[in-house]
């Protein structure tokens, strides 16, 4: 992920870790939360109110301002780590510094769900309001045991694309919106097998194309390639699947719809604007 923000120009990306320790450590953390929060129940507002037994970690999550003050006072998961969480936490630091990656350590970033363990993390993107956090993810070393499978460690992230799309819109000079070189619809049955293989050939030559996702007529679909915006339609029905070919329809300036092979809707869509990928 670190690699991807330089990759996209996105400098101000900050990264904030934390460590859950593990599950022993989770345990003595959440009786000492539980008996802090009850202890001021009466100033927890409905949602921690109800999360106070099932899910206290995500109480410390609150972006409630009145719960603030409470929150800074809660205990700490660092004072119930065993040695060995502290010296996972500890080797995590020192591969990020050799790395070249900056970081702060949140002790009160978490995760709701409980099969996660040692790492979390997000990146966070200053100036995207209380929604600011565009990626987040960490460790469940016990969630393929959790399902039934031989235990195996895991982790991973996901990210939120439309808080990234809009960080890089504020970026000056980043253009995320171009309009696709192709939009493909299909109908009738076999059709989606046929549009997918297509749209991946069309990918490989280059063209930035878009496959039409779920059902609707073919009116409909095309309707919908008008308003991306694209400069051709390329239509897979059950004449074209017999032909072996697809259907190419100018959708910006002068043409007509036409039928030829795959290799010949590439050489009609070279015929317009070069595309750059």
């Amino acid at each position: 992920t670190a690699r991807l923000w330089r990759l996209l120009g996105l400098d101000e990306v900050r990264l904030q870790i934390n460590t859950l320790g593990s599950p022993e450590s989770r345990a003595r953390h959440r009786a000492r939360l539980i008996a802090y929060f009850e202890s001021h129940v009466e100033e927890l507002d409905a949602d921690a109110a109800r999360r106070l037994h099932s899910n206290p970690l995500r109480i410390l999550d609150s972006k409630n301002p009145a719960l603030q003050p409470l929150l800074e006072a809660a205990p700490r998961l660092f004072d119930d780590l065993d040695g060995v969480s502290l010296k996972h936490f500890e080797d995590l630091q020192g591969l990020l510094r050799a790395a070249g990656v900056a970081y702060s350590i949140n002790p009160r970033l978490v995760r709701g769900l409980d099969y996660y363990n040692a790492t979390v993390f997000e990146w966070m993107i200053p100036g995207l309001g209380a929604q600011d956090t565009v990626c987040g993810g960490g460790r469940y070393d016990s969630l393929i045991e959790l399902l039934g499978g031989k235990p195996a460690p895991g982790c991973g992230f996901a990210m939120g694309i439309e808080r990234l799309l809009a960080a890089l819109r504020e970026k000056s000079g980043v253009a995320v919106s171009e309009p696709p070189d192709a939009y493909l619809a299909h109908q009738g049955a076999g059709a989606i097998q046929a549009a997918l293989q297509t749209a991946e050939r069309l990918r490989d030559a280059g063209w930035r194309t878009i496959l039409h996702c779920g059902q609707g007529t073919l009116k409909a679909q095309l309707r919908k390639a008008d308003q991306s915006g694209a400069r051709f339609a390329i239509i897979i029905g059950e004449d074209e699947i017999s032909a072996g070919a697809v259907s190419v329809k100018p959708l910006r300036g002068q043409g007509n719809q036409t039928t030829v092979s795959l290799s010949g809707a590439i050489d009609l869509l070279k015929q317009g604007q070069t595309c750059t990928t």
